[in-house]
């Protein structure tokens, strides 16, 4: 299973990617992707909202069930990624460069807080 060294992961599977901006990328892992299955429809949060670590932000459907997006970190969503919501498939096929949405966090510090690649391959181990 791939898990990028350059991201952080959240229990939920949510992975984040600092941008040059201060804002994080955030997307589900290749984990949450594999066990859902054929994704065929995402419902991001709109953007302008105000996101809190841990609560539901979202919805990703697939073939096989729904599963919520919980919020990796606290922020304000900032963009949502169009190609995703036109064509949700890009989640099974590249997990880790079809981001879902970006989040400016209240405090830069919040990323420090999820597991990097090895925590989280320890996590899906136990």
């Amino acid at each position: 299973m791939d898990i990028p060294a350059t991201l952080r992961f959240s229990r939920d599977h949510l992975w984040v990617n600092p941008g040059a901006d201060a804002t994080l990328a955030c997307g589900i892992t290749d984990h949450a992707q594999s066990t859902l299955g054929d994704i065929v429809f995402v419902e991001p949060p709109a953007v302008g909202t105000l996101i809190q670590a841990g609560q539901s932000c979202g919805v990703v459907e697939s073939v096989k069930a729904a599963s919520d997006l919980h919020a990796p970190v606290s922020g304000e969503v900032v963009e949502v990624n169009q190609a995703v919501l036109t064509s949700p498939e890009m989640l099974n096929d590249s997990p880790y460069q079809a981001w879902i949405f970006r989040v400016k966090p209240t405090d830069s510090r919040q990323p420090d807080d999820l597991m990097d690649d090895e925590a989280y391959r320890n996590f899906l181990q136990d």
